[in-house]
């Protein structure tokens, strides 16, 4: 005789609209009985509210996925307290989003030898009055000439805040006048010069939920719902290959279950530019085609983290990274040694099976959902929030038309 539980999964919302319908809809509609350990187990799901709490208050969410925590600190604070009191799991890491911005992404990955373009840190132009600010500068404050940290890094570059954020202040640098314009208005911020790989040939952006990996060729100077494009085949299997063991290797590195890896090809190189994204986009009005692919990817996740009670790691542990840096002499043999920690901790070879066991109809039930008017109405719900009145009736119809190319390319 078996017991049945239900394993209970949050969202953690900030402005999201779409995904999350689409995501408790599916769960739904797949109405989940899996035999697991002797137990019948089902799956339920809710909002995750902000409010008051005790510390000791019991959590009753198996697992969280976190959408918040990034920018709104009482949710970070909430989420903290229950992986520490309660065991939950959560997307992602939260003390590893805090303490981890772009600038320590770099340098890690740097160490690890994945491809970082030239990068530097330059002091803040301006500063917070301090009581000890200015005796501070004077003793240690040493000057500098930024037009020859520009010359050794060379032009063209990019100056960007080191914690990063929704392309926030980020100026491309074509000379020294530019560069110095660039440092006198980018105030208090401590900045990043960034060596640019101009003249590629291929922009993408691979994004890694779990274990499960999606890569998009990029246009970043489309309109912004044209610039993940629509694009198919156009790496070759080792290519992808590589792209989704850096990914997974930074993602595991980092304790991130769900991140986005921007990299640009430039004569057969892979340049990682930005990969420190731990709150990717996930809107229908920019990922349209992809948008499927990703409401999916989060569903055989959190099922399959709830289903089986999986222990988030608290902690990062980076040794056994350093110890595959040690141990293997070439990139190549580094990267496999790198992807092969990723997957153990991933346990990508249970979620497999799992899924092959127990998700084997997702896909037929997505599909009959996308096609559906409750799906329509999630994506127009959205497109209400950003388009003008006028064009609201086109990218609803667009996007909804995209969507449902997913399930026929």
């Amino acid at each position: 005789m078996t017991n049945s539980v239900t394993r209970c999964i949050g969202l953690s919302l900030g402005a999201d609209l779409c995904w999350p319908i689409c995501y408790e809809e599916i769960l739904k509609r797949l109405d989940l009985q899996i035999p697991l350990n002797g137990q019948t187990v089902s799956f339920a799901t809710e909002r995750v509210t902000i409010e008051p709490f005790s510390l000791t208050q019991p959590c009753r969410y198996d697992v969280v996925v976190d959408r918040l925590t990034h920018w709104y600190h009482t949710s970070r604070e909430w989420i903290k307290k229950a992986i520490v009191m309660d065991d939950l799991y959560v997307f992602n890491n939260p003390w590893s989003i805090q303490s981890n911005e772009k600038h320590t992404t770099y340098c890690a990955m740097a160490k690890l030898g994945l491809p970082i373009p030239e990068t530097w840190l330059i002091p803040p132009k301006d500063y917070e009055p301090t009581n000890d600010l200015q005796v501070t500068l004077e003793r240690y404050a040493r000057l500098f000439d930024l037009g020859e940290i520009g010359r050794k890094i060379g032009y063209p570059m990019y100056m960007k805040p080191y914690d990063g954020g929704a392309w926030r202040g980020v100026s491309r640098i074509d000379d020294e006048q530019t560069l110095r314009s660039a440092y006198d208005q980018s105030g208090k911020n401590i900045m990043h010069l960034q060596k640019g790989v101009d003249n590629f040939d291929l922009f993408v952006r691979c994004l890694g939920l779990g274990p499960q990996f999606h890569i998009i060729k990029y246009d970043p100077a489309a309109p912004l719902h044209d610039r993940y494009t629509m694009a198919r085949d156009f790496l070759s299997p080792d290519e992808a290959q590589a792209l989704r063991d850096m990914t997974l290797t930074i993602n595991s590195f980092f304790g991130w279950d769900f991140n986005s890896c921007e990299a640009i090809r430039k004569d057969g190189q892979w340049y990682l530019i930005d990969f420190a994204n731990a709150c990717p986009d996930s809107q229908v009005t920019s990922l349209h085609f992809h948008f499927p692919w990703l409401v999916m990817a989060n569903l055989r996740w959190s099922i399959y983290v709830a289903a089986t009670k999986k222990k988030f790691r608290k902690t990062l542990d980076w040794e056994p990274y350093y110890d595959v840096l040690a141990r293997e002499s070439t990139f190549d043999k580094r990267l496999q040694g790198y992807a092969a920690i990723g997957h153990q901790r991933m346990e990508t070879e249970a979620f497999q099976d799992f899924c092959q066991r127990h998700l084997g109809h997702l896909d037929q039930i997505a599909r009959e959902f996308f096609a559906s008017e409750d799906a329509y109405r999630a994506i127009r719900l959205k497109v209400e929030a950003l388009y003008p009145p006028h064009e609201i009736d086109a990218f609803t119809q667009l996007f909804f038309e995209r969507v449902q190319q997913w399930f026929s390319a």
